[in-house]
């Protein structure tokens, strides 16, 4: 039973003004009031508004942080957080802050990196769409439907409930939302196959500034192109995704092999990175490089281990990786077949696990920064011998460089197909990596984030070039940030460039276009080139 336009208003009046004694940077009447009016009555919005002065507020803030460097009595809180139950509370929440000046903030899953889905420098609410995760599979179709607050896991669970030899080319991670994910991007094991998340995005709901409530058609071409890949958050706030399933056979293989980092090592590596986007697409071939603990005491070094999926049986893997591959020494006994829903469990390292783990949201919480690097080009030895030595200085954190191979389907769309834009001419991506924990982990936070810095600027010489390219779901904040409240063409197209390549002034003129006056503003959203919208 849905509750009368007065009892909702009584009931937001009587917040405010328990909040407003509390204190005075709190919401006000009026914005309350405005929730109420443009909310759904069915779902009175008073039941998902989480005020500091709520019991729970905390729980709700900090139950998707999922990097714990910013679970920290100085981190920006927001001024309220709504969790919607439905479209409606997403649409009031947009119109009302826009008519009172509110920054928002969105998240799907909170695995920002620099935690911008729930972090900002100015008021803000945080729009939190957890509630909103509803999955519908059509296997006849060949889709599901995915709403915005959903978490991969959640849609690998449900799709390996209704065909095991289904699935959705998207990351590693279980716990990552579909929110930000998707319209980053998205890589994972099936990249070279079908490209990313982004490529097989075939309809979208959006709720724009004006608080309408816009599917692809609505939306238009324009719009529809940019947030594939472009980050949605410049944009509106996505509500739903309809995706594309692709097929899998009943069985893939895995293996995941250690070597070591001696002469043949290097050379090893060296022969990975002439030819890993080469392979065929059905393979998928990654590299990571892990700290270990060295000859002497207190000395780290770091080895490299070898991942791999094939679509296929394991007698054709071996074959074809040493074919190609000679130098690796692959033998069936490496090698595991199984189906591909287990392999995600392989690679996010919890096999044995139930497929139920796909369900939790906050498995991975940990201290992290991280960083991303496009290569062009083989890094050489000596390059190479640089990160082993820096890893040698880095005592306390656990560092961990993955090399993503390309390639395949990634080498075949085109860099303007949708606004993802690193496509043909990458060798591979570096995801920079560095975890850290136990006594005294919030104080030691800086010094990693440090140490990290050092690696990624040791590396300048040995990647893309003219921009450095840089990947919008690593976010990297150091690449460059608009100013509170504004944001310049010349400013954002230091970082633009880098994560959108010449895509970007493409993205500006959507942006310009569908949210002239910058309320979807954030430290790196796309600029709108129209005069900035004033209260």
């Amino acid at each position: 039973m849905g509750c009368s336009r007065s009892e909702i208003f009584v009931i937001l009046y009587s917040l405010f003004f328990f909040v407003s004694l509390a204190t005075p940077t709190s919401v006000n009447e009026n914005f309350l009031r405005c929730l109420s009016l443009n909310s759904n009555y069915s779902t009175p919005i008073t039941k998902v508004i989480y005020t500091p002065q709520n019991s729970s507020y905390s729980s709700v803030l900090d139950f998707t942080i999922q990097n714990l460097r910013f679970v920290s009595p100085s981190t920006p809180k927001p001024r309220l957080i709504i969790t919607p139950l439905h479209v409606s509370h997403v649409q009031a929440a947009v119109i009302c802050s826009k008519k009172y000046g509110m920054h928002i903030r969105v998240r799907s899953g909170g695995h920002d990196f620099d935690g911008l889905s729930y972090m900002a420098e100015v008021p803000f609410i945080i729009v939190d769409l957890i509630e909103l995760r509803s999955i519908t599979v059509d296997i006849e179709d060949g889709s599901v439907w995915v709403e915005g607050g959903a978490t991969l896991g959640e849609v690998y669970y449900s799709i390996v409930n209704k065909s095991r030899t289904h699935a959705f080319p998207a990351g590693l991670c279980a716990s990552v939302g579909v929110g930000g994910h998707i319209s980053g991007g998205g890589s994972g094991t099936l990249m070279r196959k079908y490209g990313m998340a982004a490529d097989n995005i075939l309809d979208a709901h959006i709720v724009d500034s004006n608080g309408r409530l816009l599917d692809r058609e609505s939306m238009g071409e324009d719009l529809f192109w940019a947030i594939r890949g472009g980050g949605a958050a410049s944009f509106g706030i996505i509500t739903a995704w309809k995706l594309r399933l692709v097929p899998v056979p009943p069985a893939v293989t895995v293996f995941s092999v250690p070597r070591t980092l001696d002469e043949d090592g290097m050379k090893t590596i060296g022969k990975w990175q002439q030819m890993a986007d080469k392979l065929p697409a059905d393979l998928w071939l990654r590299v990571v490089l892990t700290s270990v603990n060295g000859s002497r005491e207190g000395e780290a070094t770091m080895i490299p281990t070898y991942q791999s999926l094939y679509l296929g049986n394991a007698s054709e893997m071996v074959g074809l990786v040493n074919e190609s591959f000679p130098e690796l020494g692959l033998e069936l006994k490496d090698c595991t077949e199984m189906s591909w829903i287990e392999s995600v469990l392989y690679f996010s390292g919890l096999t044995g696990q139930p497929l139920e783990i796909l369900l939790n949201r906050t498995v991975f919480k940990v201290y992290f920064t991280s960083k991303a690097d496009y290569v062009t080009h083989p890094i050489p030895e000596a390059g190479l011998q640089g990160i082993r030595k820096l890893y040698a200085e880095e005592d306390a954190g656990v560092p961990t460089l993955y090399f993503y191979p390309y390639g395949g389907r990634m080498s075949e769309i085109s860099e303007t197909e949708i606004a993802f834009p690193h496509r043909k001419g990458n060798l591979y991506l570096i995801d920079y990596a560095l975890t850290w924990g136990g006594e005294g982990a919030e104080e030691a936070s800086q010094r990693h984030v440090e140490w990290l810095r050092k690696l990624h600027r040791y590396m300048t010489p040995y990647v893309s070039k003219n921009p450095r390219s840089a990947y919008l779901n690593y976010r990297d904040l150091d690449i460059g940030r608009n100013n509170i409240n504004t944001t310049s063409y010349a400013q954002a197209s230091v970082w633009g460039f880098k994560y959108f390549g010449n895509n970007f002034n493409k993205l500006v003129r959507i942006k310009t276009k569908v949210d002239p006056t910058n309320f979807f503003w954030n430290e790196q959203s796309i600029p709108s080139l129209a005069p900035r919208w004033k209260n």
